[in-house]
C-alpha cells in the first residue's frame, strides 16, 4: 500500500505488483478517500502503468494523477462488463474528473391499447407494462402532444379513459368536432374501428404513402357512389394527414430509425442534441449539457454520454455521431446487448445522413450559445444576492421553503433548489407532514418539522459536506417570527454556518415591497428596479407553486382514496375491477367470498384476504 500523505504518479507505481491484464474497473481517491475519478480499463495493469509515467498527460489528467493519493480496483470477466459497471460507479459517486450527464429523465411515447375491443391512444411515459404498440421516443410531452392532436383528426380513435367510455350515453365533443369516431355509442363498429386502429399503427410505422393511398382510393369510391358526406370527411382525413407530415419538420429519406448524436464543445462546457429519426419522421429534439470532467475532450464526452443515456432506454438501430468514440466497438457492443439487436454507431461523411448530423450540430452550438448568456446572467443574479445578504460568495446552492395547506388539511411543506444553472427541477422535494402542527394550522411547527427531517438527513448522510447537497442559502417564506424560529431550530441541530433570509410581503403586501430579515439584524427592503429582488421574487413564486401543487395532488389522492388501498395485494387494476363490479367500497365490505370471486383478477386466496380485512376488524 501507499504512505499515507504521498500523491501521484509515485503512488500508482506501487499498485502495480498488485495488478494483471484482466479487464476491471479502477478508482483514483484522493487524501480524503473522496473518489476522483472512475475508469474501466480492457487491461487493469496497461492502463495503471500509463497513469505512473511522470509526464506525457494532458492538463486534466496531470491534475487528476497529482491528487490521487490512493486507489481501488475490481477486475470483471469482460470488458463489456467493465463498461456497465463503469457507468453505474459513475452516476452512484459523482466524481469530480469524470463525464457525467445529469440529466436522464424517460422519454414520453404514443400508446395504442391491446386490452380493450375499441383501444385508446394517449401518450404513455414510463414502464411499458401495459399491453399494447408503442411508437417514440418522443423528445418532449409537447412532441407527443403535437403528433397525437393531429393523429386524431387523421385517425378518429378515441382519447377518453376506459371508464369514461363505460359511461357515455351520447356523443361527446371530440366526435362533434370531427376528433373521434364515437365507438362508445356505436357510432362505428368494430371491425371499422379496428381498420382505424390499422392505419394509425402503419403511419407511426412510417407508411404513410401506403395510408394516403388507400384514404384516397376510399374517397374516390365513395364519391363515385355519390356518398358525399363520407367523401367529403375522408377528404378532410387527407388534408390532417398531409399537414402531420408537414408538421414533422426533418423527414429523411433513407434514416427509417436512428438517433442522431451532435456534440458542441466550447470553453469546457458541452451540450450534445438528440435528434429522434423513427419511420422515417422526425419525432423532436432534445437538448443537454453533461458534466465534461474537467475538461474532457469530445471522445471521451460522448461515450460517457452513450452508455449513460441508453442505460434505461432502447437503443435504435443506427445511432449517427457528430464524432468518433473512445471504445466504439465496446460501445456498440453493450448498445447491443441491451437492445438484443444490433446497434451500429455511424459519423457519417456525406449524404443526407451527414447532413442530419450537420444539422444537430448546429443546433448544439446555438443552443450552448444560449445557454453560456443565461448562466452568465444567473452568476450576476447570485453575485448580487451575495451582496445584499451579506453572504461570503455566490451561493452554489439556494435552497427556498414553503408550506401548503387549508385550514390544517392535507398539509405539505415544499423545498425548491436554485444555483448556478437555474432551477434545479430534479433535486426539488416534499415533505408530508407528519406531526400535529399540520392538523393545527401551525406554521413554524410545519417549518420546524420540514427543517429538521431535511437537516437529519443531510447531518447523517454527508457530515462532512462533500457532496454539495448542502445549501449556501436558505430562503424562507416568512418575517421576524419565521425567522426567529428558525434559528431556534438550526442552533437545535447544532448547524451554525447556513446563513437564512426570510421574505415578507411588507407594506399592503405589495409585491416589490418584500422585506427581508436575517437573525438578529434590522429589517431592510431592495429598489423596486433591483434585478436580484426580481430574482428573490421568482424564487419565493416557483416554492410557493411547488408547494401548492403538492397539496392539491395530496388532496386529489386523499379525495379518490378508499379503504381497498389499505388491502395488501389490491392495486390500481384490482381496486378498478372491484369497484366496476360492486359500484362501491361499502358495497365490496358487504360481499360473501364467492360474490368476491366472480371479479376477474380475484382469486379463492385474494377474496379471502378481502373478506378478511372487513370482518376481522372488530
Amino acid at each position: 500500500m501507499p504512505d499515507e500523505g504521498r500523491t501521484g504518479h509515485e503512488v500508482i507505481q506501487d499498485y502495480l505488483r498488485s495488478l494483471d491484464g484482466s479487464p476491471g474497473v479502477y478508482r483514483m481517491l484522493d487524501a480524503a478517500s473522496e473518489v476522483l475519478y472512475v475508469g474501466k480499463a480492457r487491461n487493469l495493469k496497461a492502463r495503471v502503468t500509463s497513469y505512473a509515467r511522470a509526464g506525457g498527460h494532458s492538463g486534466r489528467i496531470a491534475r487528476m494523477i497529482s491528487e490521487t493519493a490512493s486507489m481501488m480496483f475490481l477486475t470483471t470477466r469482460t470488458e463489456t462488463e467493465a463498461l456497465l459497471l463503469e457507468q453505474n460507479l459513475i452516476k452512484q459517486l459523482k466524481p469530480r474528473y469524470n463525464v457525467l450527464l445529469r440529466d436522464d429523465k424517460s422519454f414520453p411515447n404514443i400508446l395504442i391499447g391491446k386490452e380493450h375491443a375499441f383501444p385508446q391512444i394517449k401518450k404513455h411515459r414510463g414502464k411499458k407494462s401495459e399491453k399494447g404498440s408503442y411508437f417514440g421516443p418522443f423528445a418532449s410531452a409537447g412532441a407527443v402532444n403535437r403528433t397525437l392532436n393531429q393523429l386524431q383528426k387523421v385517425f378518429l380513435l378515441r382519447n377518453c379513459s376506459d371508464s369514461m367510455f363505460e359511461s357515455r350515453t351520447r356523443p361527446c365533443l371530440q366526435y362533434q368536432i370531427k376528433r373521434c369516431s364515437a365507438p362508445c355509442v356505436g357510432k362505428i363498429d368494430a371491425d371499422g374501428y379496428a381498420s382505424l386502429v390499422t392505419d394509425a399503427e402503419r403511419f407511426l410505422q412510417g407508411k404513410s404513402t401506403t395510408v394516403q393511398a388507400d384514404l384516397a382510393r376510399s374517397m374516390a369510391d365513395a364519391s363515385a357512389a355519390m356518398e358525399f358526406e363520407r367523401a367529403a370527411a375522408l377528404r378532410d382525413r387527407i388534408r390532417a394527414l398531409t399537414q402531420v407530415q408537414s408538421a414533422q419538420g426533418i423527414n429523411p429519406k433513407s434514416v427509417t430509425e436512428a438517433d442522431v448524436v451532435a456534440l458542441h464543445l466550447e470553453h469546457g462546457q458541452a451540450c450534445v442534441q438528440v435528434f429522434f429519426i423513427r419511420a422515417n419522421q422526425s419525432w423532436g429534439n432534445r437538448d443537454f449539457y453533461p458534466k465534461t470532467g474537467s475538461g474532457a475532450e469530445e471522445p471521451e464526452i460522448l461515450e460517457a454520454f452513450l452508455t449513460q443515456f441508453y442505460d434505461d432506454k432502447d437503443p435504435p438501430r443506427t445511432i449517427l455521431l457528430s464524432h468518433a468514440v473512445d471504445n466504439a466497438d465496446l460501445v456498440a457492443q453493450a448498445l447491443s446487448d441491451r437492445a438484443g439487436r444490433r446497434v451500429e454507431l455511424l459519423v457519417p461523411q456525406r449524404g443526407e445522413k451527414a447532413e442530419l448530423v450537420e444539422n444537430a450540430v448546429r443546433n448544439a452550438r446555438e443552443s450552448l450559445a444560449r445557454r453560456m448568456a443565461e448562466t452568465s446572467t444567473q452568476n450576476r443574479l447570485l453575485q448580487g444576492l451575495a451582496e445584499a445578504f451579506d453572504l461570503e460568495g455566490p451561493p452554489r446552492r439556494i435552497e427556498v421553503y414553503d408550506n401548503s395547506h387549508i385550514q390544517g388539511t392535507n398539509a405539505v411543506g415544499g423545498m425548491i433548489v436554485a444555483g448556478p444553472e437555474g432551477l434545479e427541477k430534479g433535486q426539488y422535494r416534499k415533505f408530508n407532514i407528519k406531526t400535529d402542527a399540520g392538523a393545527n394550522s401551525d406554521d413554524f411547527g410545519m417549518m420546524k418539522e420540514v427543517l429538521t427531517r431535511r437537516f437529519e438527513r443531510l447531518l447523517k448522510e454527508d457530515p462532512a459536506r462533500r457532496s454539495g447537497t448542502w445549501p449556501d442559502l436558505l430562503l424562507i417564506d416568512g418575517g421576524a417570527g419565521q425567522v426567529s424560529a428558525v434559528a431556534e431550530i438550526m442552533a437545535e441541530l447544532g448547524v451554525d454556518d447556513v446563513p437564512f433570509v426570510g421574505i415578507a410581503k411588507g407594506i399592503d403586501r405589495d409585491a416589490g415591497k418584500e422585506e427581508f430579515y436575517r437573525p438578529g439584524e434590522p429589517p431592510f427592503a431592495l429598489q423596486r428596479n433591483d434585478p436580484v429582488l426580481y430574482f428573490v421574487q421568482r424564487l419565493r413564486d416557483e416554492a410557493h407553486r411547488w408547494a401548492i401543487g403538492a397539496h392539491r395532488a395530496k388532496r386529489a389522492k386523499a379525495v379518490g382514496a378508499t379503504p381497498l388501498d389499505e388491502i395488501p395485494g389490491i392495486g390500481a387494476a384490482r381496486k378498478r375491477a372491484l369497484l366496476a363490479h360492486f359500484g362501491s367500497a361499502k358495497a365490496v365490505a358487504r360481499a360473501a367470498v364467492p360474490d368476491l370471486t366472480a371479479v376477474e383478477g380475484i382469486s379463492e386466496a385474494m377474496a379471502q384476504t378481502i373478506y378478511g380485512f372487513f370482518h376481522e376488524k372488530g
